[in-house]
């Protein structure tokens, strides 16, 4: 995220959300018929630009195609598509080289209540790039977040639909402004009494926020997450997980060094081998077998095969 979150933070709100969309639907945006959600993906690509933004949320599908969502709220679509033909071309050129294959890449762009209306294509001749539009305007938000609000103070679980409509409503058509639509969710998340559920609303918060959420609040946000529970056994759990991967690339490391050691023994032996085997050739015109295997090294069998070889 923006605004100097760490890069460990990142990856602690990373697995949060990951637990979160995770086979989840994306009924909850309006979009019916796209595959369930697999897995959250990392959102930097390579890129030859050190400016360059990274992509707002990267999911990959159950089809194995790949989800680039994005969150706007301007209307100027055509910069918005021109950005993200730019992560199109990355994200295929990194999975090309990583699986020698092509992954369909689908593209949605949520905007926010400040825009009414969407283009959802950039067509430039035979460059044709296409997205889908949700627009927030679209959602009551105030009945929204009444209704979860409602639900919460009764102590009632949310639904993984409620859950995500509730990370969207500062997005949504609200009386309230948009930061004040921000801290009031967050606020309320922080009420659930499911520590993993507070945990994942408000980092769903913070990364569909990201470009319009005032900096200072979400630091206090930032620093208020550290002390969660939840995102402590999410620390020790990521840095097992990295110590673990650290033995696994150590271990690989030290198998392909043994296997190189082995293969340079074999090629040594072969060349041994093949040095007796002249020798042996020399000495069986003057020696006997069991002589020749004796000063070669070879064995009798050995020896007295490659005598028949000769006198064929």
């Amino acid at each position: 995220m923006a605004g100097g979150i760490s890069h460990h933070a990142k990856d602690i709100l990373f697995k949060s959300l990951s637990a979160l969309y995770q086979n989840q639907a994306l009924d909850v945006y309006g979009l019916h018929g796209l595959p369930r959600i697999k897995a959250v993906l990392p959102t930097e690509f390579p890129s030859v630009r050190a400016d360059e933004r990274r992509a707002d949320t990267v999911f990959l599908l159950e089809d194995d195609s790949i989800l680039l969502l994005e969150y706007e709220s301007n209307e100027r679509f055509l910069d918005n598509h021109l950005k993200y033909l730019d992560y199109a071309c990355r994200l295929l050129h990194t999975y090309y080289q990583q699986e020698k294959r092509i992954r369909p890449v689908r593209i949605v762009v949520i905007y926010t209540s400040d825009v009414t209306s969407a283009r959802e294509q950039l067509d430039a001749g035979d460059v044709l790039l296409s997205s889908k539009a949700v627009l927030l305007g679209e959602f009551n938000g105030d009945a929204i977040f009444h209704a979860i609000e409602e639900k919460v103070h009764n102590g009632e679980p949310l639904t993984p639909e409620e859950t995500m409509k509730l990370i969207l409503v500062p997005l949504m058509h609200t009386r309230f402004d948009r930061q004040t639509m921000i801290e009031k969710t967050i606020e309320l998340a922080k009420t659930i009494d499911d520590e993993p559920k507070q945990l994942h609303i408000i980092a769903g918060v913070l990364t569909a926020t990201d470009k319009f959420i005032d900096r200072s609040y979400a630091e206090k946000v930032k620093e208020w997450i550290k002390m969660n529970k939840v995102f402590r056994l999410l620390v020790e759990e990521l840095e097992q997980e990295r110590e673990e991967m650290l033995r696994k690339v150590m271990q690989e490391k030290e198998q392909a060094l043994q296997k190189i050691v082995q293969e340079k023994e074999q090629v040594i032996k072969q060349a041994e081998k093949q040095k007796a085997i002249e020798i042996a050739k020399n000495f069986l015109d003057v020696l006997p077998i069991h002589e020749v295997a004796k000063r070669t090294g070879l064995t009798v069998a050995e020896v007295a095969d490659l005598a028949k070889e000769m006198d064929r």
